[in-house]
Order: C-alpha cells, then sequence, then structure tokens
C-alpha cells in the first residue's frame, strides 16, 4: 500500500487540516500519516486561535515516521510561519522525501489568517523550490506575488509560480469564475475542467485536492493524470459536502460516495 504524508495543521472542527487529509488518503486508496506542526480552536463559523509548535515537533515526527513507515509522496498543508516552513523544507530536502506536493495554504474558508505574512518569502525561497506542484487557489497565487487578482492575467501568475522553482504549478478553480484548474508544467499549460457544485459545504475542498493529487502521484500517475483524479475527488468531495454540521461552511465529505454504498 502506498504512504503519503501529511504535514499540516490539525483543525479541531475536523473540515480542513490533517483531518481532511487522512480522509481524502483514504478515498484515494492511500496509507496517510501525520506530521502535526499546530494545532487550532476553530469551527465552521471561524478559527478563534492558532497554536504554533516548535519547529522541531514537526522535524521529529517527520524523521520517525520515514524512519519505520516511510513515505511515496507528501502533502504540506497550514504551515502557519517561516520557522516551520524552513524547518519542514531542510528536513524534506535532507530525507529526499518524493513528489511533494505544497499547498500554501493562507487563508481559512471564514477568513481567518492562516500564515504569517513574513512566512511568504520563505514558501517562495526555501520550499517551493523542492515540490512536484503547488497548488494554490487563484487569491492564494495572486497574494503569494503580492498583486491583485485579476483573472485575465492567471495565466502570467502561474508563469511567474513556475520560475521560483517547483516542477508544477496547479491553480485550483473553485474560487475563479471558469471553474477549472490551471496546471503548467514549464512547457505547456493544461486546463483541469471537473464538475463544479453550487454548494456552501466547501470546507477543506483545497486540502482534500492536494492530499488526493499527492495519493495519486505516489500511485504513479504521471502529473496530468493525477491532477485530473484529484479534481474529480475533491469535486466529488463538495458534491457530498455535509450541511448539517454546524452554522458556517459545512465540511466537504470525501468519503460520501463510498459511505454511500455501504448498509449501515
Amino acid at each position: 500500500m502506498k504512504r503519503v504524508m501529511s504535514i499540516a495543521t490539525s483543525d479541531s472542527g475536523a473540515g480542513a487540516g490533517i483531518q481532511a487529509d487522512l480522509k481524502a488518503f483514504l478515498r484515494c486508496g492511500a496509507y496517510g500519516t501525520t506530521a502535526i506542526v499546530a494545532t487550532t480552536a476553530q469551527n465552521t463559523v471561524g478559527v478563534t486561535d492558532i497554536f504554533p509548535f516548535p519547529p522541531r515537533v514537526a522535524v521529529k515526527q517527520i524523521e520517525t515516521i520515514v524512519e519505520d513507515i516511510g513515505a511515496d509522496a507528501v502533502k504540506t498543508g497550514m504551515l502557519f510561519n517561516a520557522g516551520i516552513i524552513s524547518a519542514v523544507a531542510e528536513t524534506v530536502d535532507r530525507m529526499r522525501l518524493p513528489n511533494l506536493v505544497v499547498d500554501p495554504v493562507m487563508v481559512a474558508e471564514s477568513g481567518a489568517v492562516l500564515l504569517e505574512p513574513e512566512a511568504v518569502d520563505t514558501y517562495k525561497n526555501e520550499l517551493f523550490p523542492l515540490a512536484s506542484a503547488i497548488t494554490p487557489n487563484v487569491n492564494e497565487a495572486f497574494a503569494l506575488l503580492g498583486e491583485e487578482v485579476d483573472e485575465d492575467r492567471i495565466e502570467d501568475c502561474t508563469v511567474t509560480l513556475h520560475a521560483l522553482g517547483p516542477e508544477a504549478v496547479i491553480i485550483t478553480g473553485g474560487h475563479a469564475s471558469s471553474g477549472a484548474d490551471l496546471l503548467y508544467d514549464g512547457e505547456e499549460f493544461e486546463r483541469i475542467e471537473g464538475p463544479v457544485y453550487d454548494s456552501e459545504n466547501t470546507h477543506g475542498a483545497g486540502c482534500t485536492h492536494s492530499s488526493s493529487l499527492a495519493s495519486f502521484l505516489a500511485l504513479g500517475f504521471d502529473l496530468v493524470e493525477a491532477a485530473r483524479r484529484a479534481r474529480a475527488v475533491a469535486s466529488e468531495a463538495v458534491r457530498y459536502g455535509i450541511s448539517e454540521i454546524g452554522a458556517g461552511a459545512g465540511p466537504v465529505h470525501a468519503l460520501g460516495p463510498i459511505l454511500e454504498e455501504v448498509e449501515v
């Protein structure tokens, strides 16, 4: 069984973060492990507090997982500050961990800021050059460049992000009018189409996408096919999103189609 590690933050409401990642790994047929770098106090309405761990906590978890279980792919989610990002980058590089998918989580569905501003350069200088793919949404993509969102310049934005060192950039389309993901590998653009569901239950969609992408890379699919499958899983998770959980944006449900087939 392929092994995929999530290096990310715990969501106490279980809609996004580590919790969403584990559901996505299982949905894709991979075994998930976790290196938790911070924890949040949050629910569907908002994030009330963030408690980052010392960087050495992430490093020790990663080393211990790899020593025994190994990793066929890695995804990073919310890393919060420059110290954690730098420690994760050093460890991933030193241990030569394959198929790194970097989801540069910056803002929660509720609008809470999940990345300290001074950490943006650390992402770009230290972690992006190690990535097989980075997966910002449209808002994050332009924010990484310090620019206002301009959907007419998405291709230019993608090229600029690729120049920072990742093997590929996938700008996810959930926040764009087209709804399509845009993949750029340094040579060609590929639009990844998929169904778009009019739903407020989208909390964790980005985490589900990046975790699915890492899973499919671990399973041996090439980048374009892995991106197509990840888009399908993320869209499906929105389709099955849970409306009766909390008063805010409901969580996506990556396991929805599987549980639908199970008689309880």
